[in-house]
């Protein structure tokens, strides 16, 4: 089998908590990706985005891994590798430097953004993304790019996305075990944003809300920049616990009545339509209304809406967000859930599918395959800007210092 160097070939690995995804595209000459193989299978030994059992998740990625390989006949050697769970946080921070020649090179952007994430961070946090939001050359401000424009001090605002050093060492350990290099490890939510956002909605100020099995991914976007992100730790599980413990019916039975049955707005259902509900302990078979099925959900997707409401308004930008929610993931899908997240958030509101994508994407057009085929997307950028991860940054940036200070001592 071919590698998938040879190919151009890139590949995102997202470990959910309901399941393993793994998507293989080809950067074609255009620029495009094409999607060339898609792997699935059902996660095992996640939890809320961490690892609870490194053997099983390890299990689900070789099962995705090899299912992928046999679509796009190649063997998958390193991935892009998504993160999420409740201690992923964000930060604002600003950097200022001195203009060397007047003029701002890439040099002096470089340098005010090290300037500007050089904050100080307990020893167990790492810094997972350095997000650049605007620049100011003396009293200028809002600039997106400042290199060739002349003044004497330039100043810098950027996002800072930081994990826990322990959590992103235990999922990049279970890829790493099956045989995979990670290229980069991404934040779900921000690949989720590359894969169903359009750039106008990221210019008008738009909140992406990712709802998974085990977390909600909260991105604010306002003037084409990152200003906000969060994770809330209540998500798809607890509609299916919630269908499982009221129907007494298994957990596995409960998750298929959720995705073939389940209405967020009850008022959006019949009340003759009637349902068969499996039982538990080899009891038969009970017939149910599908009614009272959405008035189980109904108060869930209420919470899930009101916890997402509270931390936009939190971060401040709820009058920014102009373009409204795109929810995406895999309990966005839910019949109802649009028209009821517009009654809650009081602004439009859409469902975002994986777009710009050719190739077999009959696969992946559905929001659950946002954040893989977000990983994809970020990939690319990340190759034609030729830098691999956010550490071999920081170490041009060093090499740049260093010779610019022999250039100036001698």
């Amino acid at each position: 089998m071919p590698k998938t160097t040879e190919r151009d070939l890139i590949v995102g690995l997202d470990i959910g908590t309901a399941k393993t995804v793994a998507i293989v595209g080809e950067i074609l000459p255009d620029g495009a990706i094409s999607i060339v193989g898609v792997g699935s299978h059902p996660s095992r030994g996640m939890d809320k985005g961490g690892v609870n059992d490194l053997n099983l998740v390890m299990q689900s990625i070789q099962r995705a891994v090899e299912e992928a390989e046999l679509m796009s006949d190649c063997q998958i050697a390193s991935v892009y590798l998504g993160i999420s769970g409740r201690h992923i946080q964000c930060q604002n921070e600003n950097g200022m430097v001195p203009i060397s020649e007047h003029e701002v090179t890439q040099e002096d952007v470089d340098n005010v953004i090290h300037t500007a994430k050089s904050v100080p961070l307990p020893a167990e946090r790492r810094v997972l993304h350095v997000l650049p939001q605007e620049y100011s050359v003396d009293i200028q401000e809002g600039i997106k790019s400042p290199i060739g424009m002349s003044g004497v001090r330039l100043e810098s605002k950027v996002h800072l996305v930081t994990c826990a050093n322990d959590m992103s060492k235990n999922i990049v350990k279970c890829a790493e075990k099956c045989g995979l290099k990670v290229d980069d490890l991404v934040f779900s939510a921000i690949a989720s944003s590359d894969a169903v956002l359009t750039e106008d909605e990221k210019e008008l100020g738009v909140a992406v809300v990712d709802i998974g099995a085990g977390t909600i991914d909260v991105v604010i976007y306002v003037d084409g920049a990152i200003r906000h992100n969060a994770v809330i730790a209540v998500a798809g599980n607890q509609v299916t616990k919630d269908i499982a413990q009221i129907f007494r019916t298994p957990i596995s039975h409960a998750e298929e009545l959720k995705v073939q049955y389940a209405c967020a707005l009850r008022n959006l259902v019949s009340l003759e339509d009637s349902i068969e509900v499996p039982s538990v302990g080899g009891r038969p078979a009970r017939s149910m209304s599908r009614h009272t099925l959405a008035e189980v959900v109904e108060p869930r997707y209420q919470e899930l809406f009101e916890l997402v409401m509270e931390e936009i308004r939190g971060s401040g930008l709820e009058d920014k967000i102009a373009a409204g929610v795109v929810l995406t993931g895999g309990t966005a899908k839910m019949e109802g859930a649009v028209e009821f997240a517009e009654d809650v958030f009081q602004m439009p509101v859409r469902l975002g599918s994986p777009a710009q994508i050719k190739g077999l994407t009959e696969y992946v057009d559905d929001p659950a395959y946002a954040t893989a085929v977000g990983l994809l997307q970020y990939g690319k950028v990340e190759l034609s800007s030729g830098v691999s991860n956010e550490t071999s940054a920081e170490s041009a940036g060093w090499w740049q210092r260093l010779t610019s200070w022999f250039k100036g001592e001698f």
